[in-house]
């Protein structure tokens, strides 16, 4: 099973790149080292860890989004309800609600959700 999970600096990279992107790795490392307090060769080291993870990738000197936000954070979700609750996702929504009671709104949105994928 492939790494969805991202440390806080990583997250925070993460975030700045699909915010900006595409950008040119002059403009990542300028964003770096404002943001994060990085020097150029730190910039570089994350993107290309995270280039390899399939996330981004650095096309003659632009970086470019491979995976977006949403997509990331989709597959991490479903390798967590895969690793925790052995894939079922009725598990894991009853092991979240006998916590937390959901609202009419997300209960009807839920609802949604459901008629869309019959």
């Amino acid at each position: 099973m492939e790494d969805y999970t991202l440390g806080v600096v990583e997250s925070r990279f993460a975030d700045i790149v699909w915010e900006h992107a595409p950008l040119s790795t002059a403009e990542l490392v300028r964003l770096c080292g404002q943001q994060l307090d990085w020097k150029r060769t730190t910039t570089y080291t994350v993107l290309k860890k995270l280039s390899e993870r399939g996330m981004f990738s650095n096309e003659n000197g632009t970086v470019v989004v491979r995976m977006s936000k949403e997509e990331f954070y989709g597959r991490q979700s479903e390798a967590y309800v895969e690793r925790t609750f052995q894939g079922s996702l009725p598990g894991f929504l009853t092991a979240f609600t006998s916590r937390r009671k959901l609202s009419g709104e997300e209960i009807r949105q839920l609802q949604k959700i459901i008629e869309e994928n019959r």
